[in-house]
């Protein structure tokens, strides 16, 4: 099993920053692909941006492009999410995800491919 926690979530002001990261501890060497999904209240849990495990791949939503950058450190076991130009719509609960081998192959944005998921931070943008 693998075990995912969140920190870094918070209030900031719009076109403000914040930084995301993730720890996973357990069987942590079977993962591959890490990634961030988000919920915003009444809509669906959306993907994020996702990095494959050599970091050499990286996937993100049109909605976050050019603002957001997932980084990932393998000997810290960590996943980060830097979050730039933050807007209101970009509030929501953000979960960190990781993937075991199982699905390698399967698109990074496909929330079913995910077998470990975190519990969660709360990220609000204020206008």
């Amino acid at each position: 099993q693998v075990q995912l926690v969140e920190s870094g979530g918070g209030l900031v002001q719009s076109g403000g920053s914040l930084r995301l990261s993730c720890a996973a501890s357990g069987r942590a060497f079977g993962i591959y692909t890490k990634g961030w999904f988000r919920q915003a209240p009444g809509k669906e849990r959306e993907f994020v941006a996702a990095i494959s495990r050599t970091g050499g791949t990286t996937n993100y939503a049109d909605a976050v492009k050019g603002r957001f950058t997932v980084s990932r450190d393998n000997a810290k076991n960590t996943v980060d999410l830097q979050m730039n130009s933050l807007k209101p719509e970009d509030t929501a609960v953000y979960y960190c995800v990781a993937r075991s081998g199982t699905y390698v192959g399967r698109p990074m944005n496909d929330r079913t491919s995910y077998d470990y998921w975190g519990q969660g931070t709360q990220v609000t943008v204020s206008s």
